[in-house]
């Protein structure tokens, strides 16, 4: 790994110089931060690689001779003190909050857990066990699209909007003019057919609910029951592979599907959830925000930052006050 090239330590994966990729991760309280890089398939890890520079709270470093595709996660060390907020676990593979594309799901283990399930006190306890086998990873993407001028965004006037909302994986999972395998995906909802009935209704937008990376809670699961609406999010950037018919290709089926839309005339929302995660609280899973920096990314009970502020009902409250920088390393 060598230094990262000026101005390119904003937080997320930059790639395009045909050399090689710069990653950036925003930790204010980290000690030390690992790249770790995998297979293909996110199966094997292969290389663990220290980020070696850290300015303005973002660790970051450039790794020549990586292309897009390429599979990775982070390990994040600094001190295990949940009363102090602090809940780093370097056991723990952590998704990047900015990655654009992921690979893999989730499989509920106890390994997915910071702290010990059954352990006597509780999430005061430190758990040891890797939790890589067990998460989803996060994939390099070349971020190019070639938007033509018809495809570009539609922005139109409140007192003209009519909005259709929808969920791609329902509106499409049984409609007799989409191929089965394209079926509950991107590539069935921009289907011609489809399209053209939407436009037929006189609506002026469409609104998707969420189709960012999200996550089935245990709970929901050892119930024999799904989080369907997706109002669950582990990933901001990232759409969520199991939207998309081929799942190494979900962000490129996501534009094409945008693209397709504005073809017709027709706006797109997006229904994103940014209030709250799929982590949940003290007794909830590590699996990105928790283990890279808690007390930035949360907001915590001021006398007791052991437990999370839970303005949403989720187990959680994103921090929105956290100086930590958007992905184009704006304040």
């Amino acid at each position: 790994m060598s230094r990262s090239k000026k101005d390119s330590h904003s937080r997320g994966v930059r790639c395009g110089d045909g050399k090689g990729v710069n990653f950036a991760l925003f930790s204010a309280n980290a000690t030390r931060v690992e790249l770790c890089l995998f297979d293909e398939e996110g199966k094997e890890e292969r290389q663990r690689i220290d980020l070696p520079e850290f300015t303005d709270e973002i660790w970051h470093g450039y790794v020549p001779r990586l292309d897009p595709g390429t599979v990775y996660g982070y390990r994040v060390y600094g001190p295990y003190e949940p009363e102090k907020g602090h809940r780093f676990n370097h056991n723990k593979l952590l998704l990047d909050p900015y990655a654009r594309a992921h690979i893999g799901s989730l499989t509920w283990d106890d390994a997915c857990f910071g702290y010990t399930i059954g352990a006597e006190n509780a999430d005061l306890s430190f758990d040891e066990r890797d939790s890589a086998p067990f998460v989803p990873k996060c994939v390099v993407v070349d971020p190019t699209f070639e938007w033509r001028q018809e495809s570009r965004r539609h922005q139109v006037p409140w007192d003209r909007t009519i909005i259709y909302e929808l969920h791609v994986r329902g509106y499409t999972k049984l409609h007799p003019k989409v191929p089965k395998r394209q079926r509950g995906t991107f590539a069935g909802l921009s289907n011609p057919e489809v399209i053209a009935y939407i436009r037929s209704l006189g609506v002026t937008s469409v609104e998707l609910l969420p189709v960012f990376t999200f996550v089935n809670d245990r709970h929901l699961l050892d119930k024999g029951l799904t989080d369907y609406w997706g109002y669950n999010t582990i990933g901001f950037f990232a759409p969520d592979p199991r939207y998309a018919a081929q799942q190494r290709t979900a962000l490129q089926e996501f534009k094409e599907m945008i693209a397709r839309f504005h073809d017709a005339g027709l706006e797109v929302i997006l229904d994103v959830v940014y209030n709250h995660t799929s982590e949940g609280n003290e007794m909830g899973p590590t699996l990105s925000f928790k283990g890279i920096d808690n007390a930035s990314y949360y907001r915590l009970m001021p006398d007791k930052p052991r437990y999370y502020i839970n303005d949403t009902g989720t187990g959680n409250t994103v921090n929105p006050l956290s100086p930590s920088r958007d992905a184009d390393g704006h304040r």
